[in-house]
Parts: structure tokens; sequence; C-alpha cells
């Protein structure tokens, strides 16, 4: 018994020198798991993480955009203050007053020439739009401020190219283009921009991560771009960020940032970028001739679905099913038939409607490509010389169309293929498929894509109906000394609505 009362004493010194050296044991380790945890993001052993080396890189690059301009504001009240006999009694007349607007957003400089000292800047065809008629201002990093032209615009991507002529000594950094086609979701994303305006807040970089790719279909209002294929992505995108690069962590511009959804007007981890692959093909473009030249073989194409896929025996619900071929199109002289499944064009999967018409429209006029169907249990290859589109070459369209060189509308046929093509469903009245500038369509505010459906108080069916109506409006208000012409149409968002189109006395 005695010899166990002193043994307890050491076994407890012996245990409690043991779980000493165990915490020692334990602490020292801290130090080395943080030190090798931090060099696993040191690549050179100098940044604290790559972000930093990339905002270091690219940073000075993104340029603050602002656009000042006037526009034409139309206030209607009544038709029938047009009427002499009305108006003697009730003075009040329809009103146009012009008013300033001014809106702020980003962009980024990809491409000096120090030759002419001049700095090509890609951004948004929406932040720098109305510039064309206004004033475009530019301030860099280091806050000088150029007055920047626009070099071209493309509403049917978005994409917009401006372009400063530095002064001597300017010192400027290049933001180098990425490759957009091997982005995964869960890919690191660093997004650059200036939001809300004037606040301040220039140059303010978010991180976030790829969160989806080829979001297509989506809803931004009337000026919603026709062809669609965004990156989706979590890192911080708000008003004034549009037009910004976004950027892998190769420090790479793989997207411009163009749009978010929202519930508040401000960011809820749901931000758009168009793909810089897209986007280049219409830069080069852009730059080249001022426009985008689209190619474009003829069809009407339609998305397989479940029960499609099963009707057509396929083995998955992908592809385009040609449900329309128009004829002497590059479709039809390559043998194109309706039903024919497109699965394959120019040697890339066709996953869906969207895919297909960008694949088409961003390959280049002339060249021949060949396109994979499945007819029946057979599977072709069908080569199809690429053409432009007939409304780009300036030749006559397949489908009937109206032309009003006063009022400085274009129309086509609601059912027409030009209408299909752009993803445009009107069951009744016609397609504005093109307005000419400073026309008095363009000072009302009226937008391709928008459908007329009457003109006065006549209803329109044809575009041959339009050019009829139209004519016999200007004729009316010549004879009756009036300058105004009411058109009733329904924008991209089938919300329908009065316009005034006022023409020169």
């Amino acid at each position: 018994m005695k010899i166990w009362k002193r043994l307890i004493p050491l076994v407890l010194a012996l245990g409690l020198m043991s779980c000493a050296s165990a915490q020692t044991s334990v602490t020292s380790e801290v130090p080395r798991f943080r030190e090798t945890s931090q060099k696993a993001w040191m690549p050179n052993g100098n940044d604290p993480n790559p972000v930093v080396k990339v905002v270091r890189d690219v940073r000075e690059s993104v340029v603050q955009i602002k656009v000042e301009a006037q526009v034409t504001v139309q206030n209607y009240r009544n038709p029938l203050f047009d009427d002499d006999f009305f108006r003697y009694f009730f003075p009040q007349q329809p009103r146009e007053t012009q008013r300033p607007v001014t809106s702020m957003g980003s962009g980024f400089i990809y491409e000096y020439n120090p030759q002419t000292r001049e700095a090509f800047i890609m951004t948004n065809n929406h932040v720098v739009e109305k510039g064309k008629e206004g004033t475009i201002t530019v301030t860099l990093a280091d806050k000088v401020s150029y007055t920047a032209t626009v070099v071209g615009l493309d509403p049917n991507t978005d994409v917009a190219v401006i372009k400063i002529t530095l002064q001597e000594g300017e010192k400027i950094t290049l933001a180098p283009l990425g490759d957009s086609a091997d982005l995964e979701i869960g890919d690191w994303a660093i997004a650059i921009g200036n939001p809300f305006g004037d606040v301040g807040l220039d140059r303010t970089v978010t991180l976030g991560v790829i969160s989806a790719i080829g979001r297509s279909n989506l809803n931004f209002g009337s000026n919603s771009p026709i062809y669609q294929d965004y990156i989706q992505t979590d890192a911080a995108i708000n008003p004034g960020n549009s037009g910004g690069p976004l950027l892998n962590i190769d420090g790479e511009v793989i997207g411009i940032n163009s749009a978010i959804t929202s519930t508040s007007g401000g960011n809820i981890g749901i931000g758009f970028a168009i793909p810089i692959n897209l986007a280049k093909r219409v830069v080069e473009d852009l730059v080249e001739n001022g426009k985008v030249t689209r190619a474009y073989i003829g069809i009407s194409p339609q998305e397989i679905t479940a029960d499609l896929m099963e009707a057509f025996n396929l083995s998955e619900v992908s592809g385009v099913l040609v449900a329309k071929v128009e004829t002497d199109s590059p479709a039809h002289n390559a043998g194109l038939s309706v039903g024919d499944v497109i699965v394959e064009f120019n040697g890339e999967k066709v996953p869906n409607v969207s895919k297909f018409r960008i694949a088409v429209a961003t390959s280049r006029v002339g060249t021949k490509v060949p396109v994979k169907v499945i007819r029946g249990d057979e599977t072709k290859t069908l080569h199809i010389q690429l053409k432009g589109f007939p409304e780009d070459e300036g030749q006559e369209t397949p489908e009937t169309a109206a032309e009003d060189t006063v009022a400085g509308i274009s129309v086509e046929a609601g059912d027409s293929a030009y209408a299909q093509r752009n993803n445009i469903k009107a069951d009744k009245g016609v397609v504005i498929s093109a307005i000419e500038a400073n026309s008095p369509a363009s000072r009302a505010g009226l937008q391709v894509g928008f459908i007329i459906l009457k003109v006065g108080n006549t209803e329109i069916d044809t575009p041959e109906g339009f050019d009829t109506a139209i004519n016999k409006e200007i004729s009316k208000i010549k004879k009756e000394g009036r300058n105004t012409i009411l058109l009733y149409v329904q924008d991209r968002n089938k919300s329908e609505q009065f316009v005034v189109l006022k023409f020169n006395s």
C-alpha cells in the first residue's frame, strides 16, 4: 500500500509531462501549417494570392465611360388636338421637348496603335449607343479624360467599340483577351468596373465563380440582344459595371459584363457577361467595317423536346429541327430538308437553337461549312456555302418587305423569315427590321423588333398595307398643314403603346 502511495504522484507527474509535451507538439505544428497554406497562395513568393496579381496587371486597363446626350420626348395628349375646330377651343397641342440624359458605364482598353496613338476600348452597346449624337467621355486610371468616338455598335449582341486618341506620353495598360471556349462551372471569376456612376467607386474589384454558361433567352427589356450565350457569375455586378471585363484567374478577359437579374436594382449574385470569343468576332467586323456582317443559311430552326426526341428516334434532347427551308437559300441549295435534325455545324456540336444561331451568325460569309444532320435512320454530312443576310448585303430579300424613306422605317411581314430568324412572334401587324438614323422613327424612339399594329386608325397586316397607310397619312397631314402621324405599336416586351412620328415642317 505504501508503494502505491509513492507511485501515484510519479504517475501523475509523468502524465502531466506527457500532456505538456503533446501540447507543445501540436502548437509547434500550427506555424508550419499556416506557412505552407500561405505559400500555396504565393505563385512567385511575393503576392499574397493570385487575385492581387491579376488586379495589379489589369485594373488600370479599365476605363470609366460617361455619355451625355439629348433625347426627344413626345408629350402626346390626344389625336383630337390635330383638329382645327377642336384646337380653337382647346389650344393645347402635342408638345415635343428635348431632355438631357447622362449614363455611366465601364470599358477596357484591349488594343493600342502607337503610330496613331489610338486606344481601342471594348464595352456594351447599351452603354454608348446614345453617344453617336452626344458626347462620350472616357476617364483613365490616372484621372485624365478624353473625348471618344464610336467605332461600331452591334445591338444584336450588345457589343460596341469606341476609341480615344491619347496625348503624347500617356501610359496605358492593355487587358489581354482570353479564351471563353473552355470555361467550366466553378472556375474563378473576377469583375472590375465602375458601379453607381459618379459615386466615386471606380475600378471596384469583385470576386466569384462561373455560376453557369450558355445562358440564353433572357429578357432585359426592349433592348435585349438577339444573340445570347451569356456567362453567369456571382461576382458582384452592379449598375455602372456594364462594359467592364470579367477575368479568369490568369488575368485574361473571358467576358464583357453586361446585365444583372435583380429584385432591388442592385447585385443579388446573378450577373451576366458576353463571352469574349463571341465579342472578338463582332469586334473584328466593327473595327474593319463599322458594322457586323452575319452569315445565314435560310432555315427556320426548332428546339428539340423530349417528345420530338422520341418521335424522331433521337438518342438525346439535343440538336435543331429544320421546320422550314427558304427557296434558293444556302440550305436549300445544299440539300437540307424539312424534318432534318442538325446535330453538328462546322465540326461543333449543336445543343439548341440559341447555340445554332450564334454558330451560323459568327461564321465567315463565303465559306463552305460541313453540317451533320440526322435524316430518318441515316446520318448525313452536307456542305453549305454561307451567304450574308440579304438585308446586310443589299440584296432583295426572299420575303415581302416595305421601306418608307420619309419616316425612316423598313418593315417585314409578321411571319417572314426575318421575324423567325430574330425570334419575333407577331400574330398581327408588321415587324420593324431597320430604322434610319435621325429619321422621324428614330427620334420617336422606335426600335428594330417593334411591331406596328396601326398607322393612324388603319390596322396593318402586311408590308404593302403599311406602305399604303403611311403614304396616305403623309399626304393627309401635308394637306391639313400638320406634321405628326400616330402609330400604335407593340415593343419587345409585348407592351402596346402609341408613338408619334413628327416630320419637319
